[in-house]
């Protein structure tokens, strides 16, 4: 396969990269150190259809596929920024475009694409089911027109920041199902009516990293039903089927950390002196640069590999989880090479290492764990029994 960018892409690439300019080292890192949100940023991505791009022409989008959903992405961790505010919306996006009523799509996606609402947050993971996404307990009970929604949900990101959410809920008592991955169904949620509400509080989690994540607590939250995306009680394989794009949408943002660490470690082991010569000319500081540089460019043909295989429509559930295991592993390795070129001055703030640092090392286990994706593997790919 040629996975060489077409111009159309280059073009992609070569715009995203001049708004990232727009936004250099000083703007990521002061949001750092204040918690803050890169409103302008998003805004300006949103601005230039970037944040739309998946989303289909009839809608307002532009119709492209999830290659090149990837490329913007890479873009914004290669040149220094955080992805996380923008990649969200992308995939979340996608189970209203695949499984919503046409009346979904219309209400919600044209607003989506022009930037008058913001979906960016989908709340599934909860404190007693984490990756066990069947073993969800927050119940959406119908009554009549509507469901009333009651539970608990932790790690849900920008929900402060967002107009909609998604919404995984039980609509069926686990008990009572001879399918264990059945009755699960989504919701639309409008935020704004919840807070209006007052039947959601929203509680922040402080933690290592700038994502924007909180514990929702959720105390009789009324949804039409007319919010539903698709048939009660499947809400699970709907979220399921977005998995692959999730997987590759990762694993090219870890492609761009990795790219971003090799390069300032490069060029700072190349000016850094040391006993009167660059401090890369040593072996020990040159081979594990060069070798985390091999990992990410070989991560990234596996992330081409199953970019092209879903956008044929092709099964692509070996090639996008490898691409997410094998880009946030390479990163991690290019994040270390890095750091250890800096020495002391790698944990300085000013030099942008240790934010980026800590952003990279997510990758390694959400949006799932590396873990379940080797179990994935060995499992459904290489047909071992299920590890325990």
């Amino acid at each position: 396969m040629d996975f060489r960018l077409t111009d159309e892409q280059r073009a992609i690439q070569q715009a995203v990269r001049e708004i990232c300019r727009q936004f250099p080292d000083q703007y990521w890192r002061e949001l750092d150190r204040t918690d803050g949100y890169p409103d302008e940023f998003v805004k300006a991505l949103t601005d230039a259809g970037w944040l739309a791009v998946l989303i289909p022409e009839e809608y307002g989008g532009a119709g492209l596929g999830i290659t090149e959903a990837s490329i913007i992405l890479e873009e914004i961790n290669r040149s220094g920024g955080f992805a996380a505010a923008c990649h969200a919306q992308m995939y979340t996006m996608g189970t209203l475009l695949r499984h919503g009523s046409p009346e979904q799509k219309q209400c919600y996606l044209p607003q989506v694409a022009n930037g008058e609402l913001r979906l960016q947050a989908f709340a599934v993971t909860e404190p007693n089911a984490g990756s066990e996404t069947t073993r969800l307990q927050t119940t959406a009970v119908r009554k009549g027109d509507h469901y009333v929604v009651n539970g608990q949900k932790v790690f849900i990101s920008r929900v402060l920041q967002s107009d909609l959410m998604l919404l995984l809920a039980r609509t069926t008592p686990y008990d009572e199902l001879q399918d264990k991955t059945r009755g699960l169904s989504v919701f639309i949620v409008d935020l704004r009516d919840a807070r209006a509400q007052g039947s959601i509080d929203v509680r922040p989690l402080e933690l290592m990293l700038n994502h924007h994540s909180t514990e929702l607590f959720i105390d009789n939250l009324e949804i039409p039903v007319e919010n539903r995306i698709g048939e009660e009680g499947m809400g699970f394989r709907y979220i399921i089927d977005g998995w692959n794009a999730e997987r590759i949408l990762v694993a090219a943002e870890a492609i761009g950390d990795g790219r971003w660490f090799v390069d300032r470690a490069r060029k700072y082991a190349s000016e850094r002196e040391v006993f009167g010569r660059p401090i890369g000319a040593n072996q020990g500081v040159q081979f594990p640069i060069a070798r985390a540089y091999g990992h990410v460019e070989a991560a990234d043909l596996v992330r081409y590999q199953a970019a092209s295989l879903y956008d044929r429509g092709e099964r692509c559930g070996a090639e996008a989880n490898l691409a997410k295991l094998l880009a946030s592993e390479a990163a991690w390795e290019a994040a270390n090479a890095c750091l250890d070129t800096h020495g002391g001055y790698g944990f300085a703030a000013e030099y942008d290492v240790e934010r980026k640092f800590r952003e990279t090392r997510l990758l390694t286990v959400a949006p799932v764990s590396n873990n379940l994706v080797l179990a994935y593997i060995g499992q459904h790919v290489l047909g071992m029994p299920r590890s325990y």
